[in-house]
């Protein structure tokens, strides 16, 4: 048994593979290394029971997560892992090799992450290439939950959304002042927390309030972390996260401007994941 697990900072999608035919789906919170320990990986997976029963059974774990980008980083999770699947070899590596695995179509082709936060790659079917670096949520995540969370919330706190909005979110939410500001500057995953609002940002999309800022920021990312490649007009452009979904529209509207093509827009990237898990990297160990 195998354990493919896609995760970013909010949730993780973990998929049980027997075989090329059977696969099994769980979910979990999503594990950072920047936000969680060893033991914080372990004890949350010890809550789901499906997973604990396979705890002996899987012989491989590859995990695919935000914040892996770093040998000690990849380690606290990594540990976390193994301390549960004892008999496992574990493998973890970054969420946007994952985001290329879960796009590629046999050509070379430009990856992007939008979701809780932002990031974009280069991969040709061999190699990956980062030409710009991720910031995060406090100096970047262009386009991301966290970059129009950060919005909602500081027009709230200075009471400039619009009367219509400012209802709704004080009907919605029936948060103070001092409680955005704790969990934002006094507790673990403030990018989660901010991101949080997003749903309520796409409820009201539309709004001129709203639909001019998402376009804006949806075209900054791509004007940082796509427009960054030498050959970005002429290649391919994948997006994936289920807010990339939810903002189809708004985002082809900002590429149209730059002159980008995307080619796919995938939600959950993680079927694809599994797909060319199969494909390439499994493909002589499963029938």
């Amino acid at each position: 048994m195998i354990f493919i697990i896609e995760s970013g900072s909010t949730k993780s999608d973990w998929v049980l593979v027997d075989n090329k035919s059977k696969q099994t789906f769980y979910k979990t919170i999503g594990f950072n290394p920047y936000f969680h320990s060893a033991e914080v990986v372990a004890s949350e997976i010890r809550k789901n029971k499906g997973i604990m029963s396979k705890e002996n059974d899987v012989t491989k774990v590859f995990f695919y997560g935000a914040g892996c980008s770093s040998d000690k980083l990849n380690k606290e999770i990594s540990d976390g892992l193994s301390s549960i699947f004892q008999n496992a070899e574990v493998f973890v590596e970054h969420d946007l090799l994952a985001c290329a695995y879960a796009t590629y179509d046999g050509r070379p082709g430009i990856s992007c992450i939008i979701g809780t936060g932002s990031n974009s790659c280069y991969y040709d079917g061999q190699d990956l290439t980062e030409v710009v670096p991720a910031l995060g949520y406090v100096l970047g995540d262009e386009g991301s939950g966290s970059f129009f969370g950060k919005f909602l919330l500081s027009n709230f706190l200075y009471h400039k959304l619009p009367e219509e909005i400012h209802n709704d979110f004080v009907k919605t939410f029936d948060i103070s002042e001092a409680e955005i500001v704790s969990n934002v500057y006094q507790r673990d995953s403030a990018n989660v927390f901010i991101a949080s609002f997003m749903p309520f940002i796409v409820k009201h999309k539309d709004h001129a309030f709203f639909n001019e800022t998402i376009i804006k920021g949806l075209k900054q990312f791509m004007e940082v972390h796509v427009c960054c490649y030498e050959n970005y007009i002429e290649t391919p452009v994948h997006f994936v996260g289920s807010l990339s979904a939810l903002l189809e529209n708004e985002l082809k509207t900002a590429a149209q401007e730059l002159g980008i093509d995307i080619q796919s827009i995938i939600a959950k990237p993680v079927d694809n994941l599994v797909n060319y898990h199969i494909q390439y990297i499994l493909k002589n160990q499963l029938v």
